[in-house]
């Protein structure tokens, strides 16, 4: 994808988008711490939504921080919430209270993002690729059709064109290991305005602010890729809207989105904002409520037998067995001393 270079500041976290008001400043509790569907996904019963989040919680070092992002995940009974600046070092799974925690970061404590799944949708995790420290796939079972969520981070206004460039030859390649017929989620804080102007059926004019050139960038991507800014898309109050907020409260925008492909735009049913949510963040994430249908990904249990009668009757097995069994108890041993 060709992108014009940028040569003037980003204005993304400057200009006053919405008034000031008054915000929580933390809890004590936690010191410290739209056209019709190609696919049938719409003809699903009320009952199968997921709520799936987005949010940029700054950092995951701090003592206490996870039980209070899994504390207010609960409070929001969401399923799924992707984290932006986790700012864990390597990239695996851990589990933790119930919740799988899917993390992809670098070589060191910065940026940095992940995935938390709630207990029933840990069920149906098929397998997760940690590209960057700024791009995950997780791929879940899902019923007729596979989900592929992908978290990102994007690099902020003071980077330059090669880091804004790797983010989006890593989204191609995450993008690339997806179904075309899949759903496909991307979210995440893309430090980008897309602002109020409607462009197509790829944003609406629900957005927020002063479209910049970072959200020219994210939109152009968008088109190329047949994604919609879903939250772009649902008319709500302001303080619904906004997604970051500046120190002294003095400004907030709208930089962090939950997108869906465009083929199953209909799955999501609403998006918005919560304000109330707390972690000690300048951002607040970004809600989801989408009609998908997971299902637990389990292996059918085979009952393996053993002929053991053939260890008295096969010399060669015997042996063979016999050496195998001597080379474990002494590697056993071994790692005993």
């Amino acid at each position: 994808m060709s992108r014009p270079k940028i040569k003037s500041k980003n204005d993304v976290k400057e200009g006053t988008c919405v008034k000031s008001m008054p915000v929580s400043s933390g809890r004590e509790s936690y010191v410290p711490q739209v056209t019709p569907d190609r696919h049938q996904t719409t003809a699903r019963k009320l009952k199968d939504k997921l709520k799936i989040a987005t949010w940029n919680i700054r950092t995951l070092l701090q003592k206490g921080k996870l039980e209070n992002i899994k504390q207010e995940m609960e409070r929001m009974q969401l399923n799924i919430l992707g984290l932006s600046e986790v700012r864990w070092k390597g990239a695996g799974k851990i589990t933790s209270g119930g919740h799988e925690i899917i993390y992809s970061g670098g070589t060191k404590s910065e940026k940095g993002v992940g995935i938390i799944v709630d207990q029933t949708a840990s069920k149906a995790i098929k397998g997760y690729w940690a590209l960057s420290d700024r791009v995950l796939l997780v791929k879940i079972a899902g019923k007729p059709v596979d989900l592929n969520i992908i978290q990102v981070y994007a690099p902020t206004a003071n980077s330059n064109d090669e880091d804004l460039d790797k983010f989006y030859n890593d989204l191609d390649t995450a993008k690339t290991q997806c179904k075309s017929q899949d759903p496909l989620i991307i979210m995440g804080d893309f430090n980008a305005k897309v602002g109020t102007e409607k462009v197509d059926d790829i944003v609406g004019k629900h957005g927020l602010g002063i479209r910049n050139e970072r959200g020219e960038e994210l939109i152009e991507w968008c088109q190329t890729n047949n994604i919609i800014v879903g939250n772009t898309w649902f008319q709500q109050p302001p303080r619904r809207k906004w997604t970051w907020k500046s120190p002294g409260d003095e400004t907030r925008n709208q930089i962090d989105y939950t997108m869906i492909s465009k083929r199953y735009r209909n799955a999501l049913l609403l998006a918005k904002t919560y304000p109330s949510a707390d972690c000690y963040s300048d951002h607040v994430p970004v809600v989801g409520k989408f009609k998908l249908k997971l299902k637990k990904n389990s292996k059918p249990f085979t009952n393996i037998k053993f002929d053991l009668a053939i260890l008295k009757t096969n010399q060669t097995i015997r042996e063979k067995y016999q050496i195998s069994v001597q080379n474990k108890f002494e590697a056993l041993g071994d790692a005993e001393e």
